[in-house]
């Protein structure tokens, strides 16, 4: 294949033929690397990960599911390393070019897949979010992505990360498109789908960007509060600041990663960049009151915001605070910029939300997202939704 983004995984020959006939036929597609192939090593973003792991004996569900709907998966993605980045450096494959902000990172940690989107290698492709490596990636390369609802598909056949929070998502660069994926994974019909009334454009999560990127989007977000009919600007979480919310999940999120992960670490001593390890080592030190304050706090705000979501409301709040870094930023000046990403994804995450990235606005001829984000169980609401808001920006355009 040619692949001159980087986006694809030079050690995978893993590729499935799409049935003759069905509503995907003629699309391809790309699977991360940690979606498994039957008869191929999953490599997880991690040489020792690759090394160390016998070939798949089945195809994950959600990849065959696709395949069998006719779309041909041409090949596997880069990720962080076991998932567990943000900015899709990877210090062992190296960084996916980021077609539409050239010189920037694509985001992760489903960072090859979002950079194939976006580069037209392929029609649509998978990944996964747990922290926002699906939302990240999506709006730092100015494309269509979704993070479902919590549960809503199966996680078989996946290296997994956190359970809590892991979920599978997907890309395109056209919400028609990102809907028809929808209706196969899910098994939806978005035509009969509900259609938000309300909209909450989220303060608090606006001021937690930096001011230009909240000024590009804050128009955006006005534009769908009157498409969906009423809007208000209040904070989201009236209780307590976003901040708590992030320190919560890194708990729960931290310690179900070493849980999954940390006797294959222990055993065989892997390479990981800086920030990989320090992941693993910051969710090794999470104790048991910690981690069951966390459950509490996540139970308590589920609680608090479902009054909140009511069925025919969304919430517009921005993807990512900013629009992508430089491929190569000092580690020490990505810390900051991943905590505040973090406070904004972590909303989802928490709730076990669906959110869908739209690509609608620049900074600086960069692209930044702005986020649709509903109550658990409102996918097809968002992906019909989506669509909606797509044809009219086109319109006004």
């Amino acid at each position: 294949m040619n692949d001159p983004l980087n986006a694809f995984c030079a050690h995978s020959t893993a590729r499935l033929k799409g049935a003759p006939a069905g509503p995907l036929a003629g699309f391809t597609f790309a699977a991360k690397d940690l979606f498994d192939i039957e008869g191929h090593v999953t490599g997880a973003g991690n040489p020792d990960w690759l090394r160390l792991h016998a070939p798949a004996a089945r195809t994950a569900p959600v990849v065959q599911r696709l395949v069998d709907a006719g779309a041909d998966m041409v090949g596997k993605t880069h990720t962080d390393e076991l998932s567990r980045g943000i900015f899709g450096e990877n210090a062992h494959y190296g960084t996916p070019t980021n077609p539409n902000a050239p010189g920037r990172v694509s985001g992760g940690s489903s960072s090859g897949s979002a950079a194939a989107v976006a580069g037209g290698l392929v029609d649509f492709a998978l990944g996964t979010d747990t922290g926002g490596s699906v939302r990240i990636p999506a709006s730092f390369c100015g494309i269509f992505g979704i993070r479902p609802t919590h549960g809503r598909l199966p996680l078989e056949g996946m290296v997994a990360q956190a359970p809590s929070f892991d979920t599978i998502g997907w890309f395109a660069r056209d919400a028609h498109l990102l809907g028809r994926i929808g209706e196969i994974l899910l098994g939806a019909d978005l035509k009969s789908a509900k259609r938000p009334r309300h909209v909450i454009v989220a303060i608090d999560a606006f001021a937690i960007a930096e001011p230009a990127t909240a000024d590009a989007l804050l128009p955006a977000a006005e534009r769908i509060a009157a498409l969906a009919g009423t809007g208000e600007k209040r904070a989201l979480s009236q209780q307590v600041p976003l901040g708590d919310w992030f320190a919560h999940q890194r708990a729960i999120q931290g310690r179900e990663a070493w849980a999954t992960f940390g006797d294959w670490i222990d055993a065989h001593n892997p390479r990981f960049a800086f920030e990989i390890s320090d992941n693993f080592l910051r969710g090794m030190q999470v104790d048991d009151a910690t981690l069951a304050a966390a459950r509490e706090f996540q139970r308590t705000r589920r609680m608090e915001l479902m009054e909140v979501l009511k069925p025919d409301v969304i919430v517009c709040l921005p993807t990512a605070p900013f629009s992508a870094a430089p491929v190569g930023q000092r580690r020490s000046a990505m810390w900051a910029r991943r905590t505040a990403i973090s406070t904004l994804t972590t909303i989802a995450g928490t709730l076990g939300a669906p959110q869908l990235n739209l690509p609608l606005a620049h900074v600086d001829g960069l692209p930044v997202g702005l986020s649709i984000l509903a109550r658990p169980g409102a996918d097809e609401m968002l992906l019909a939704f989506a669509r909606e808001v797509a044809d009219r920006m086109t319109e006004d355009r």
